[in-house]
């Protein structure tokens, strides 16, 4: 792009390129910026006019971004970002705010903090916008791009530019059905494995050099307690079945005799309808923590600071 295209180019279509390059959809683009699905289109061909590219390709599955598109992509979304924040005013107001905040995590802070933010934004912010998003392989520059405010995952270290804290720490406990060889005890580490085992694994999205770097577990795990108390003791474990996730894990447990290792909390909440005794480790086992991760140099942004609060009110409360 030459210096007269960037002079005489309309902020306004970057801004709809932002979107666009997010929702991969020109109806659900044109739903966020309060535009017709026409006036979307229009501004896309005006920016591939500009740009001399086709940035988005429509294709069987949505719009699909060309390599000029997602090498545009990040750099815009964080300059319209600090553009936003020099214009802003310094203080801000939950009750009037129009933001988003996405946050990126799995089914644990889907299940236990989730509820609890969205309850405390319909009190004080009930104008923002919360978008869960997945853990994907794009992580690390969706947060460099300020496409995604923070990460609740269990990471045990970050690059400098990030800050990581603990939002909360949980224990790995057992859950058996009903009935069946686990249906009631004491229970013994030779009971527990007496019967198949779901493992719940979930394939890490991210790259391997990714998740080195964060030291990001895919699934919640005891961090090698369990196998440790098998070895010890000379016993071995029967996997009855891999799942990809603790929910699944869960109603394969329910309607057979497995057992399966889940975070208390997620037990606690599945074993209230009593079709799961929760069963304590017959061995030593740690606790696992659920970490926040976000871009430090963020902290300097009102709204991004006040949603790290309400994080932190609603982990001491679950």
């Amino acid at each position: 792009m030459n210096v007269a295209h960037i002079t005489s180019l309309d902020l306004n279509l970057l801004r709809v390129l932002d979107v666009l390059l997010e929702e991969r959809n020109v109806t659900r683009a044109g739903q966020r910026l309060g535009l017709s699905q026409s006036a979307v289109s229009h501004a896309l061909n005006r920016l591939r006019y500009a740009l001399g590219d086709e940035l988005l390709l429509r294709g069987a599955h949505g719009m699909t971004p060309t390599p000029r598109a997602l090498e545009l992509g990040p750099q815009i979304h964080s300059a319209l970002n600090q553009l936003g924040a020099a214009l802003s005013p310094s203080d801000f107001d939950p009750a009037t705010t129009r933001r988003r905040f996405a946050i990126a995590t799995g089914a644990y802070g889907c299940a236990v903090l989730v509820p609890g933010l969205v309850a405390a934004l319909a009190q004080q912010a009930p104008g923002a916008e919360l978008a869960i998003t997945e853990t994907g392989a794009d992580l690390l520059e969706q947060l460099d791009a300020r496409r995604v405010d923070f990460l609740i995952s269990g990471v045990q270290f970050a690059p400098e530019r990030f800050l990581t804290e603990n939002l909360l720490s949980d224990e790995m406990v057992w859950v058996a059905g009903p009935l069946g060889p686990l249906a009631d005890g004491p229970y013994t580490l030779e009971r527990l494995v007496s019967v198949p085992h779901v493992m719940v694994e979930r394939r890490t999205p991210f790259p391997i050099t990714e998740a080195t770097v964060l030291g990001l577990r895919p699934s919640y795990k005891d961090l090698g307690a369990f196998e440790s108390a098998l070895e010890h003791a000379g016993l071995r474990q029967r996997v009855g079945i891999t799942v990809p996730d603790m929910y699944s894990a869960l109603a394969v447990v329910a309607r057979t005799e497995m057992a399966a290792m889940i975070p208390r909390r997620i037990a606690t909440m599945s074993s209230a309808g009593g079709r799961l005794r929760l069963i304590e480790p017959p061995y030593p086992s740690p606790q696992v923590d659920a970490t926040l991760m976000f871009l430090r140099d963020r902290l300097s942004e009102p709204a991004v600071d006040w949603m790290r609060e309400q994080l932190h009110a609603v982990a001491a409360v679950v």
